[in-house]
């Protein structure tokens, strides 16, 4: 091999070598997404393969909803699996949820969809004072166990109003019923005043009342979009919805 063909090769490894390190220390945040009550991690399945497209690793917790306690420890599991840092994404209850465990320090991020962002020593009923009843509140039923679910009208006429029926049948039979008692449990943090946050709001949403939103994004100081949507923006505008964590991912406003 000549003088100059060995030179150029070497050349070219070591250029290679810095890439790969710079990569290795500079890697894009993974996202870990918590959903909401009467839902499971399905309720993502249209959203996540928008963002793997973009070569980001997500994962979907699977919350108990048995308390708060609960499903910030399930949050907190998958938390300790991710390599580097997280955008950290909640919707509805789950924006409960990740206002704990969001304080996590591998969370770079938050990204509340249609969801709650209660201050610190605040429960989730609390968070809702001074604003009307929503409509979809009458189609939340209790089971004999003392769990809470939605029912088949509700699923379909306030929780999920711009999806098929087909659609919100199946959603129907795959929602988590959540313990009536975890909407009364308090958070200790408020992980949003230390990170930052982007808010989704929901303007059709008939679960969380859409002026609610808008005060809790302009409380916590997110970055905002409003969505022309039901309670349910991850299952009718997936594309919109994903965009607003890709931004959270790469920094943007």
């Amino acid at each position: 091999m000549t003088k100059p063909k060995a030179l150029a090769l070497a050349l070219a490894a070591t250029t290679s070598l810095f890439t790969l390190g710079s990569q290795a220390a500079n890697p894009q945040p993974s996202v870990v997404i918590v959903h909401g009550a009467f839902a499971d991690g399905s309720d993502w399945a249209k959203v996540v393969p928008l963002l793997q497209d973009k070569g980001i690793k997500v994962t979907v917790v699977q919350n108990p909803l048995t308390s708060l306690a609960d499903d910030v420890a399930a949050t907190q599991r998958v938390l300790n699996n991710q390599d580097g840092e997280v955008v950290l994404v909640g919707h509805s209850w789950g924006g409960t949820v990740i206002s704990q465990a969001g304080t996590d320090k591998k969370v770079r991020s938050l990204v509340y969809v249609a969801a709650f962002a209660p201050d610190a020593g605040q429960n989730t009923k609390t968070s809702q004072a001074g604003f009307p009843t929503p409509p979809g509140v009458s189609q939340i039923a209790a089971d004999k166990n003392g769990f809470l679910y939605m029912t088949p009208q509700g699923m379909a006429t306030d929780f999920a109003q711009d999806l098929s029926r087909q659609q919100t049948a199946v959603m129907t039979a795959t929602q988590g019923p959540i313990r009536a008692a975890a909407f009364d449990d308090k958070t200790s943090a408020a992980a949003w005043q230390a990170k930052p946050s982007w808010y989704i709001v929901s303007s059709q949403d008939r679960m969380i009342q859409p002026d609610l939103q808008r005060a809790f994004a302009k409380k916590i100081g997110a970055h905002t979009r409003e969505l022309d949507a039901s309670h349910v923006p991850q299952q009718s505008r997936p594309a919109e919805v994903a965009k607003v964590i890709i931004d959270a991912v790469q920094g943007d406003n």
